[in-house]
């Protein structure tokens, strides 16, 4: 990342390195970048002031009588496009409304929710600075077909590195089932793959913290960053996706952050580990505290846990997320918290012990959500809980120091759990989201847009019969 701070630096680069195009990356209600380009010598001080025009409603935002926005691009995000063959500079920004005297933030453009949430939490005195660090899970395939026709449902994927190709390859090293977990080479395939594309991310400025196959065998892979703080990892989540998706592509496969691509092997999350500064100093830690966390820390980890059905109608916003909430494939199903519990929805790293580094991860979201309004919701639920002086151990949320998952059918009644479809998760949502609204963060407006959407989504998949139905029922 170029992180110019003004226009003057921008140009004199553009020169200087033959620049021929410039690219601006909007992002879209579901969190897909969408992209205009302009010729190098259209890029100027008027560009800055006034912006590149766009239809919002073709972005899922605005409604069509009232759709004119324009995208202010942000010179801090600029980095050189590594696939574009002609050479291009590329930076994303924020979406304005049109209006007078000057144009104004629009307040359901995913960027600008997440800035508004890091206002808030200034505004309240709470902290300065919210800091996460996503894990990046996503499956490699050699190949992917699929078909939704009335006459055709059909899927079929492979990888060189499945159980399923132990008779096909000649090989002899496949991965066993749910056998993959830093597995060596040459069963990791793709090892070579990752490699590039944490040189192209910490080419961006994306700084990686490490990468390893995962548990499930057919290209499972993890690609894990250091914290930062949360708009910038926002934009750093989108530039990641955009990565891995081209680099495989480049290469001849094809890459998939779908929680449950595969049926019987362990799903994709997005965990999101975090902490809160202020003035420069951490604010989760205290040595006399429950896994060394401070009583701010459990406040802010009461509010997700107070909240996390209805979070789960953002950070989680696939019927295919549900897939992959299930027991038995280290994801969390339970609503609680633990110190180094992998089977609670809140997990205290146990190696994260100085007081800079202490902090908790979610384990539920996934990477099919909206990244910048999913950090922003986790926010707004940690702030809800600090504000309401949520205890989780008085809650009945934990903490669990067991595997919740080994618990007999009785006990595991008695736990509250997570949301099992896309449709809970919005009810849960559409009954809960005060916390979401404060502070103008979430536009009740957006809320709405979004549940509804959801909704459409789910039950257009819902109504597609399925061939494990036909394998089920079709001879009675």
């Amino acid at each position: 990342m170029l992180s110019f701070s003004n226009i003057e630096q921008a140009k004199k680069f553009i020169q200087e390195n033959e620049i021929k195009m410039v690219d601006f990356k909007m992002v879209d209600i579901d969190g897909r970048w969408r992209h205009i380009t302009i010729p190098a010598e259209r890029f100027t001080e008027e560009t800055m002031e006034f912006g590149i025009g766009f239809d919002g409603s073709n972005y899922g935002f605005a409604p069509v009588e009232n759709s004119d926005m324009v995208f202010i691009p942000d010179l801090a995000t600029a980095a050189v496009d590594p696939f574009a063959e002609t050479p291009t500079l590329t930076m994303s920004g924020d979406a304005m409304i049109i209006a007078r005297p000057e144009n104004r933030p629009f307040d359901q453009y995913p960027r600008n929710v997440v800035k508004r949430a890091v206002e808030f939490m200034r505004e309240s005195g709470i902290a300065d600075e919210m800091i996460i660090g996503p894990e990046f899970e996503f499956n490699v395939f050699d190949d992917v077909r699929f078909r939704t026709t009335p006459n055709r449902l059909s899927l079929e994927i492979d990888t060189e590195e499945a159980e399923w190709n132990t008779d096909q390859c000649g090989d002899g090293f496949q991965n066993r089932h749910h056998g993959g977990y830093h597995i060596e080479l040459p069963q990791d395939r793709y090892y070579d793959l990752r490699s590039r594309i944490c040189l192209l991310m910490e080419e961006w400025g994306v700084k990686v913290k490490y990468h390893h196959h995962e548990v499930g065998g057919p290209g499972q892979v993890e690609i894990e960053v250091e914290l930062g703080d949360i708009v910038t990892m926002a934009d750093n989540t989108m530039v990641t996706k955009h990565l891995i998706h081209n680099v495989a592509f480049a290469e001849g496969c094809t890459a998939t952050f779908m929680p449950k691509p595969i049926y019987g092997e362990a799903g994709n999350g997005m965990h999101v580990h975090m902490l809160l500064k202020k003035d420069g100093k951490p604010l989760f830690y205290d040595e006399a505290g429950y896994a060394q966390l401070s009583k701010l820390a459990h406040n802010f980890m009461g509010g997700l846990l107070r909240h996390a059905k209805s979070l789960c109608g953002i950070t989680n916003p696939s019927t295919n997320s549900f897939k992959r909430l299930v027991p038995g494939f280290e994801a969390p199903v339970t609503i609680g918290y633990a110190m180094a519990n992998r089977s609670a929805v809140i997990r205290i790293p146990a190696y994260a012990k100085s007081p800079a580094s202490k902090r908790f991860e979610l384990r539920n979201p996934d990477a099919t959500c909206n990244p910048y309004y999913a950090y922003a919701a986790i926010l707004m639920a940690g702030i809800d809980g600090i504000i309401n002086e949520i205890d989780p151990s008085t809650c009945g949320w934990g903490p669990y120091d067991f595997n919740l998952f080994d618990l007999p059918e009785e006990e595991k009644k008695k736990i509250d759990s997570l949301p099992t479809t896309l449709d809970e998760a919005l009810d849960a949502l559409e009954a809960d989201h005060e916390y979401l609204t404060r502070g103008g963060v979430f536009p009740e407006r957006l809320i709405k847009i979004w549940i509804d959407r959801k909704r459409k989504e789910a039950a257009r998949i819902n109504k597609i019969p399925h061939p494990a139905e036909f394998e089920q029922y079709y001879d009675l």
